[in-house]
């Protein structure tokens, strides 16, 4: 092989992925829960009080109830950066961290893990806060 090929395929294989935009997060949540995302109903998940015995009673109890704000995790203290993308540019740009995330939180909040239309909802919301 040509020294000026092997370059440009060290070069090639140098470059990281490019993230996922929350948007394209959001359509491919959507298109596994089969339809369109609801803001609206993801507020409303966000909100929610849930009494299935898990760490946290509500997302907000962790997160707060503004979701442009830091919150902190109410077992270990940990920080936690804000959730909307709009204060928090990190959230929703890697599809392997909001798997991870949406099943541990679900977990801890619900009781059992996110139905896709949640996730596909949840997102809405997290990108419809200005």
């Amino acid at each position: 092989m040509k020294r000026s090929t092997l370059l440009a395929l060290a070069l090639c294989c140098a470059v990281p992925a490019m993230a996922d935009t929350p948007r394209q997060i959001l359509d491919s949540l959507s298109a596994e829960a089969g339809g369109s995302a609801s803001a609206a109903r993801g507020e409303s998940l966000f909100r929610a009080r849930s009494n299935a015995g898990g760490i946290a009673d509500a997302c907000t109890a962790c997160h707060t109830p503004d979701a442009k704000a830091r919150g902190q995790h109410v077992k270990t203290h940990k920080e936690i950066e804000p959730m909307a993308p709009v204060a928090n540019r990190e959230r929703f740009t890697e599809r392997a961290k909001v798997e991870k995330w949406f099943k541990r939180n679900c977990k801890e909040v619900l009781g059992r893990e996110c139905s896709a239309q949640e996730k596909a909802d949840f997102t809405a919301y997290m990108l419809s806060v200005k």
